[in-house]
């Protein structure tokens, strides 16, 4: 057993073994000898205990002793008059609680319904939901303040890589530590009954605000909770370090524009494992910024690990930009089930994000993939986002000089994969002609293609084209390399090189 997180109140496990997010069989767990749970994932989280307790955790045969985290005190949002009817107002009463509870302790809610706008976390403290606990979030603009984008030398808001003002999310912390939200608790954003949607690229007011937001943090952990029907992005990390998310659950309806998963933005050394993702657009997208914060700041997402997830529905599995301008490096997706995403990697860029820091030592390993559209995307000519995508300066396949605008790329590792069902290609990557991709990397990785799919578009570009059932499909790339590689019934190449596309 590999202990992933130990709190006051819950301890997290993952089972060691080589079985992508489910283990080989149920399995059962005692707490001091007591029947806890049987589960069948391999990694499992234990609620509801005491603070600065003992406790023996056995899984099978093997044993373990761990002590839980001291708290200095609990206060019930109860006690400071919070209804949790789900039609009083309880946002100013949570928040009462969270500007007492002293270094160190925890806001607990107990089971009800919360009604609330926006609630803002301090350091030092946890926010624990007891089983049946559900925060309602209201879903008039209005409703919600607004964090400005630049004030002087600070920045609060931020949308899709640029510092301007957003409406705050439902969980906020600004420039704080040692934060915890923990528990078998619900934000249900509601989103869907307000107007998020229309018109969802135009600045109305401000941006749409998140689930979830953590700027400039440091040490967090988010575990259990199920957050869905936000307005934008569920969970976004930004300029954040020292992350863990385990457990999770982040639904959104597929017809929610926008409403990536869990997003870790200009962010550094962060864990998400254990998690389910089923979202109407990409399940993880690792950001760092458009060209003019990269710039300013020069902030990279790295030493980020993905282990032991579930991606069932989205845009993409595991995503890379397009706002990447600062760098993202050091990514190990491991141990994870991608089931009928469009894609599986997907790594977003164009001219114009720029070199401040480039997309490198990228490891996807023991991953299974089915029905996936194209299980692998690298697409350096993105039509979509912020700051346009639709010029010729973007689309254009001829060569153009390198810059500072121009995006790099260098090497991609994907070993010990099976891909079932594959629909339009095994993967489309995409370089420029002046930047070309460095290097592509398949290792013991299985490809069976669904024949009764009809063709279908595997990237998002100006001038699109269609494919199905086709093989690795290379447009400027400098080296790929197959190592035990099979196609079952791809039609035509298994590795197609275009001059043109």
């Amino acid at each position: 057993m590999n202990i992933l997180e130990v709190t006051s109140r819950t301890i997290t496990i993952e089972i060691e073994n080589q079985m992508p997010y489910y283990s080989s069989g149920d399995y059962s767990v005692e707490v001091n000898g007591v029947f806890y749970m049987r589960t069948n994932i391999n990694v499992f989280t234990i609620y509801d205990l005491l603070p600065n307790t003992d406790y023996e955790i056995q899984v099978m045969d093997e044993k373990i002793h761990i002590c839980t985290l001291s708290e200095t005190l609990m206060l019930n949002v109860k006690d400071f008059n919070a209804i949790g009817d789900g039609i009083s107002d309880d946002t100013i009463k949570i928040m009462a609680a969270i500007s007492c509870v002293p270094k160190n302790g925890c806001v607990y809610i107990p089971k009800g319904t919360y009604l609330i706008s926006s609630l803002f976390l301090k350091s030092d403290m946890t926010l624990y939901f007891e089983q049946g606990a559900k925060f309602l979030a209201k879903y008039e603009r209005m409703d919600f303040p607004i964090l400005p984008g630049e004030v002087q030398d600070h920045f609060f808001g931020t949308w899709e890589g640029s510092l301007v003002s957003g409406f705050a999310s439902i969980i906020n912390a600004i420039d704080a530590k040692n934060i915890r939200i923990l528990g078998q608790g619900e934000i249900d954003c509601q989103a869907s009954l307000g107007d998020w949607y229309k018109n969802h690229r135009e600045k109305r007011i401000a941006w749409r605000g998140f689930g979830m937001y953590f700027k400039g943090c440091e040490n967090v952990s988010v575990v259990g909770i199920h957050i869905h029907d936000t307005p934008s992005w569920n969970v976004h990390p930004f300029f954040s370090s020292h992350l863990k998310f385990l457990n999770m659950k982040i639904t959104n309806p597929p017809a929610m524009p926008t409403t990536d998963g869990l997003d870790p933005d200009c962010t550094t050394d962060c864990l998400i494992a254990g998690c389910y993702f089923s979202v109407g657009d990409d399940c993880i997208a690792i950001k760092s910024g458009t060209y003019s914060l990269a710039k300013q700041y020069r902030k990279a997402s790295s030493n980020i690990i993905i282990r032991n997830n579930l991606m069932e529905h989205g845009h993409g599995g595991v995503v890379f930009g397009s706002e990447s301008s600062g760098g993202i490096s050091n990514v190990t997706v491991e141990k994870c089930i991608f089931r009928n995403t469009d894609r599986g990697l997907r790594i977003k860029t164009r001219r114009g994000r720029g070199n401040i820091g480039s997309i490198d030592q990228i490891h996807f390993n023991n991953i299974i993939m089915s029905a996936v559209k194209t299980p692998f995307v690298i697409n350096m000519y993105y039509n979509m986002g912020p700051a346009g995508g639709h010029e010729e300066y973007v689309w254009s396949t001829k060569f153009h000089p390198v810059d500072e605008f121009t995006p790099i790329l260098g090497s991609f590792t994907f070993q010990n994969m099976k891909c079932d069902k594959v629909g339009y290609a095994a993967g489309v990557f995409l370089g420029l002609p002046e930047a070309k991709i460095k290097k592509l990397c398949f290792r013991n990785v299985d490809f069976s293609f669904d024949e009764s799919i009809e063709e279908g578009y595997p990237v998002m570009i100006e001038h699109n084209f269609t494919l199905k059932n086709a093989g690795l499909y290379c447009f400027n790339v400098e080296e790929i390399q197959c190592d035990n590689v099979t196609f079952n019934h791809c039609k035509g190449e298994t590795i197609i090189r275009k001059d043109s596309m």
